[in-house]
């Protein structure tokens, strides 16, 4: 069938790079636990099932990798090595992994250290992706419902960051999977936006765009814990989200990579384009 496999074709990503595939003729299915969301051409790919991979695997020539689960009290660092390992053996002869910042250089114990270095030995072409946060966490998932309260209570302080467009993501990972040579071959990217801003100025932009009124507050990593635990949220997962945002406020993370331009020979989409085009399309309209 010689297709493109793109994992977690329903998140944020995935649905980004399938629906460019597809758009440049290339033979796409989705894979995803619930085949229900797996959309057109989809098939079922439980990463804690591998007996029941074969059929998502056989015909594949490419496979757009991502680890979906990465909550804390979960070891899932052997589920992408062993998918990379099956998926070559059936005929798969480029991977593209879906990684995050800083992955190279933390210890054995990061969940997706192991993916990188499977891929890496994998014996065929790779391309690694390292984003930072996406924009989309503002107008599509984290922090949406913050933005729609008015209120973004996060331990981030004046620390900057350049937020990437998950469209770049996808466009880089599409090329990385679709395009003749080896281009992109061994190379891992580090995708940033133009510029780090802070989540002040990020909340400024969003109420600029949007008319509403939207403001950051900063509060310490205990309070943002005790916050999130009173919503429902686990607190392992919020103590590691605390964390992560504490990184920004310690201005970890604020470097401009230029993965985007190297991949694609232009720069990254700003975080103006983004909020511009996000309240256009009604992700900060509240439902009635």
């Amino acid at each position: 069938m010689n297709e493109i496999l793109v994992l977690g074709g329903t998140g944020t990503t995935g649905r980004r790079v399938a629906r460019r595939l597809t758009a440049l003729g290339h033979p796409v299915r989705t894979a995803s636990r619930n085949v229900s969301r797996a959309g057109g051409g989809g098939h079922r790919l439980d990463l804690d099932d591998p007996a029941g991979w074969a059929p998502a695997l056989d015909g594949t020539r490419a496979l757009y990798l991502v680890e979906p689960d990465l909550r804390p009290g979960t070891d899932r660092r052997e589920r992408l090595p062993l998918l990379v390992d099956r998926a070559v053996a059936a005929g798969a002869r480029r991977l593209v992994l879906l990684s995050a910042y800083g992955v190279d250089e933390a210890d054995d114990g990061h969940p997706l250290k192991a993916a990188e270095r499977a891929v890496q030995d994998s014996g065929v072409d790779w391309t690694i992706l390292r984003p930072g946060w996406f924009a989309q966490n503002f107008s599509e998932t984290f922090w949406r419902p913050a933005v729609l309260s008015g209120l973004l209570a996060l331990p981030t302080g004046d620390g900057r960051t350049p937020f990437v467009d998950a469209e770049d993501i996808a466009e880089v990972a599409a090329a990385a999977l679709a395009e003749d040579g080896d281009r992109h071959a061994g190379r891992a990217y580090r995708l940033t936006g133009p510029r780090a801003i802070d989540f002040g100025e990020a909340a400024a932009l969003i109420s600029a765009a949007t008319g509403r009124t939207v403001r950051h507050q900063d509060v310490t990593a205990e309070e943002f814990v005790a916050a999130a635990t009173a919503h429902g949220a686990p607190a392992e997962a919020a103590r590691r989200l605390a964390g992560l945002l504490t990184d920004v406020r310690e201005g970890r993370g604020a470097e401009i990579g230029d993965g985007v331009e190297q991949a694609l020979g232009r720069p990254p989409r700003s975080f103006e384009d983004h909020v511009a085009a996000a309240a256009a399309a009604g992700c900060w309209t509240p439902a009635d």
